[in-house]
Formats: C-alpha cells, sequence, structure tokens
C-alpha cells in the first residue's frame, strides 16, 4: 500500500487517491475557463485591449495594478507550467517519441493531461507534484477572479462563412461581461455590435 502524494491517504498503489484524482481532473478541465476571466478581470470592460489595468475591487475610477500579478497569474503562465508537465509525462511515458511542438496551447494541454490521468496516477512517479501545482495554478487564478468561477454562456453556433463557402456552426459561448471572443473552429472574431447582433440574428429558429 502505498499513500497519497497529495493528501497522504492510502491509494492502494496508485501515486494519487481517488479523491485527489477527481478532483485533479476537475481543475484542468477547469483551468482553461479560470484563466479566460483573469484575462477579463485585468482587462477594463469596453475598453482596448492594449492596455492592462485592474478591474476588481477598485477604490476610485482605477486602481494600481500589482505588476507581480502580470508575472505570475496570467494565461501565457499556465499555458507555459501546463506545456511542461505535458512534455515530462510524454517523455516519461514515450520516451521515445518527439516533444510536443510549440506553442503552448493551455486548452489542449490540460484536455490532454485529463486524457492520460488514469496512466498518470498509475505510473507517475511526479504525479503529486503535478496534482500540487495544477492546484496552486487554480488557487492563484480563483484569487482573481473568485469563487466559485464564472461559466462560459451558451450563445448558439457560429454563423461565420468559412473559406469554403459554408456556414461553420461550431458552438459559441463567453464567459459573463466578455465583449470580445474568437470562433475557436474558423477564427472569426465576434467584437462589434454587428457582429453580435448578427450572431444572434441568425440562430436556427427553434421549431414549434
Amino acid at each position: 500500500m502505498t499513500a497519497c502524494e497529495l493528501c497522504g491517504t492510502e491509494a492502494g498503489s496508485r501515486y494519487l487517491c481517488e479523491r485527489d484524482t477527481v478532483k485533479l481532473a476537475k481543475r484542468l478541465a477547469d483551468l482553461p475557463t479560470l484563466y479566460a476571466e483573469v484575462g477579463q478581470c485585468l482587462v477594463p470592460r469596453g475598453h482596448g485591449w492594449g492596455e492592462i489595468v485592474a478591474t476588481r475591487g477598485a477604490a476610485g475610477p482605477r486602481s494600481p495594478l500589482n505588476e507581480d500579478v502580470l508575472d505570475t497569474v496570467n494565461w501565457g503562465r499556465a499555458a507555459e507550467v501546463t506545456r511542461l508537465w505535458r512534455v515530462d509525462v510524454q517523455r516519461v511515458r514515450w520516451p521515445q517519441h518527439a516533444p510536443p511542438p510549440p506553442p503552448a496551447d493551455l486548452n489542449a494541454d490540460c484536455r490532454w493531461l485529463g486524457m492520460e490521468l488514469e496512466w498518470i496516477v498509475d505510473h507517475y512517479p511526479a504525479a503529486g507534484d503535478l496534482a500540487s501545482e495544477v492546484r496552486e495554478l487554480e488557487a492563484q487564478a480563483r484569487t482573481i477572479v473568485g469563487d466559485p468561477a464564472p461559466r462560459p454562456q451558451r450563445l448558439g453556433t457560429c454563423v461565420a462563412v468559412t473559406a469554403e463557402g459554408v456556414v461553420c456552426g461550431a458552438v459559441i459561448s463567453r464567459l459573463p461581461g466578455q465583449t470580445r471572443l474568437t470562433c475557436r473552429w474558423c477564427g472569426y472574431s465576434y467584437e462589434t455590435a454587428q457582429d453580435w447582433l448578427r450572431l444572434q440574428h441568425f440562430q436556427p429558429k427553434e421549431v414549434a
């Protein structure tokens, strides 16, 4: 019998107990949404994306930003951390394979780690360190977005016409207050009032 590397309870022959395995799976699934909301919290609603300011907890119209937040709690850092874990898990499991190519993609790497989670908790000696660091990434994000984290709102399906001349049709979702989003399937950006009106207007009508 071995002890869970995260909480110390009995884990059978695994590196993580069942409870912490489930928690890790949920954290990996939630991280992209959390860090997308972090970006929203550090950018003023209704303003350009070039200037980053704090938008929550302000004592006046604008509060000074702790630059350490930008260095440690942002999408890029979360993507970098999860990519390093993905590279190392792949190195241990498939040493003959080349590492995944850059750039880091937080969505893809979290999804990949989640899909490999059963192998990780059974065979990966650093599973406890992985779980601990993912937990820390979540905790850092929640200091910015609050708890519970906002959930994406489903808006409908993408109405952009692709290069092939057909309507994309991928599901479109956004976080509360998000004023700009890009379809992950076709790459079309919704950002103007006309974009949002067109998206709403061309949604399929429900059949009574």
